[in-house]
């Protein structure tokens, strides 16, 4: 019997020793969900340490990403090489092929397990930057001596064209490690756009040697407000805080985002939001003759001057620090901003005055619009299109200029009735700095209660656009970071997940598919187990708040 016993103990230390079917996702899991999964009834494909990636020429960044992400999660590293070398012997392959054929739409790929090869083909950049993203969830999270994958065929692409997340590095600024991770965040769940919101009234984190007073004085601040802007009485720290990101590190951040499917739009923030700008030279301001401090607490509305003088300098400064800034990025579209422009600064100030009567403009708001269309003037000589929040349209703008909406679907009805595109990305519920509970112990937020529900039912096109066959004006949707509470990493992770991955599901996945129950399966079995494999913070109680009817 005892020997029996012993015989039965080795035998099964022995099964535990053999390495098992991958026990990460299935496609069932995969998220956010595909357009179409055919999935055989037997069959895998096993990949081992002697198994490589084979790609053509147009993805050799993608193959060395994919080695990269594929050894740090599975342990597995695997050779590789271009598919116009002699191949060399291999067990299986994961091939990464260019295909303008069998792939008709941007951004779209397929992946084929099946035979001997994972084939994963696409004919952008974007496209099989998806494609490898579906295919880490099919491996095991965790170390592994061989994946088997089973046979399957995904044939995807994304619902909208734009779909994005902003990061506020203003009102704190985040390390350059988190601002890579932050990308990789956005690669996972198949967004393309990362909106970077560089200046604002309480620092300017970029680099500009033209008027290199932006970063000496502009990206410092003396103190920060401790605790809600609303509370009375308002008390401040004593440290100095800021700083700015170098040309060069920029650039690094491009470079690593743009092999990730990235494309990041920068944000300069005029003719309002300019308090930082005004600090550094007090003679673009509508009080020349005032020392301007960078602001120390947030709000700044109608509260404190800080908007631009229209004068000769001013338009000088602006032409060159946005050609400054538009040579550094390659992306087609930039920021200006243009929200939250008090008048009263502009009414108060005789040169805004004169200025408005000179060139026949109707009011403040004309001048508003004078702004905008000069920038955007500056950029178009650059090849840039530019990008506005929606109150640019409080004046008569030209149509080219794409409409950010963080309002509601009253102003993005708007911007399409008059032939704008539109991003929609409404402050209740794509305001990831909002509240997630109602906990009156949860972390200090501005305000707001944005739930993970309210935001995985959220829909971008209004039905009226619909009816009124508008609705390809809405090209995506965005999440806003602002980051006045949110003041390190961790408290920026704990904000967006996991409503960041309910918003990557109703950009990428089409509408008739999207199922709330099962998508907090997956979030539950697949999702959760990534972050915790990321190490990173996330909301844990999601399924106790819900959106109020």
């Amino acid at each position: 019997m005892l020997q029996t016993g012993y015989r039965i103990l080795f035998i099964v230390l022995m099964l535990l020793a053999i390495p098992v079917l991958s026990t990460a996702q299935s496609a069932d899991d995969i998220t956010p969900k595909p357009v179409e999964v055919i999935k055989e009834r037997r069959g895998h494909v096993t990949i081992d340490g002697k198994a490589q990636i084979v790609f053509d020429k147009q993805f050799a960044d993608q193959a060395a990403y994919l080695k990269d992400i594929l050894a740090a999660q599975t342990g597995l590293k695997l050779k590789s090489q271009a598919s116009d070398q002699t191949m060399s012997k291999a067990s299986h392959n994961i091939r990464l092929l260019f295909d303008t054929e069998s792939i008709d739409k941007a951004e779209m790929y397929t992946l084929t397990v099946s035979g001997k090869d994972v084939t994963i083909r696409a004919q952008d950049t974007g496209g099989m930057v998806y494609g490898i993203q579906t295919l880490l969830q099919l491996f095991p999270l965790k170390q592994v001596k061989e994946a088997k994958i089973k046979d399957v065929t995904i044939k995807d692409y994304p619902r909208f064209a734009y779909r994005g997340m902003h990061l506020d590095v203003v009102r704190h600024m985040f390390p350059l490690e988190f601002i890579r991770k932050y990308i990789d965040y956005l690669a996972f769940h198949k967004f393309n756009t990362f909106h970077w919101h560089l200046t604002d009234d309480q620092g300017w984190r970029i680099e500009i040697e033209s008027y290199p007073k932006l970063n000496s004085i502009g990206s410092w601040r003396d103190s920060t407000l401790i605790g809600h802007f609303k509370a009375e009485p308002a008390r401040y720290d004593t440290t100095r805080y800021g700083g700015f990101y170098t040309k060069d590190e920029v650039r690094e951040v491009i470079r690593y985002a743009a092999v990730r499917g990235i494309n990041i739009i920068p944000e300069i923030d005029i003719p309002g939001h300019s308090r930082a700008t005004i600090a550094a030279y007090p003679e673009f301001s509508t009080h020349p003759d005032t020392t301007w401090n960078v602001a120390t607490t947030w709000g700044m509305y109608n509260r404190q001057n800080n908007v631009l003088q229209p004068n000769p300098a001013t338009f000088k400064f602006l032409e060159t620090v946005f050609h400054e800034v538009a040579d550094l990025f390659p992306s087609a579209y930039f920021h200006l901003g243009g929200d939250e422009t008090s008048k009263k600064w502009w009414k108060a100030d005789p040169v805004s005055q004169q200025f408005i009567k000179e060139h026949n403009l109707k009011d403040e708001k004309g001048l508003q619009t004078y702004f905008v269309e000069q920038v955007a003037g500056y950029l178009a000589a650059k090849g840039k299109k530019v990008i506005g929040w929606h109150e640019i349209l409080e004046g008569d703008l030209n149509t080219s200029t794409l409409i950010m909406n963080w309002g509601g679907e009253k102003e993005g009805i708007a911007a399409a009735k008059r032939g704008h595109q539109v991003i929609m990305a409404p402050g209740k519920p794509l305001y990831f700095d909002h509240y997630q509970s109602k906990d009156p112990n949860d972390s200090l937020s501005i305000h707001g209660y944005n739930p993970v529900d309210a935001v995985y039912a959220f829909e971008p096109v209004p039905d009226t656009l619909r009816k009124l066959n508008l609705d390809h004006y809405i090209i995506g949707a965005q999440a806003n970071v602002w980051t006045e509470y949110i003041g390190n990493p961790a408290k920026v992770e704990y904000m967006i997940f996991p409503r960041m991955t309910a918003l990557s599901e109703v950009l990428w996945s089409p509408r008739e598919k999207k199922d709330y129950a099962d998508f907090k399966r997956r979030l539950n079995t697949a999702i959760i187990p990534r972050y915790t494999y990321w190490k990173s913070h996330y909301f844990r109680n999601f399924e106790q708040w819900t959106a109020e009817k």
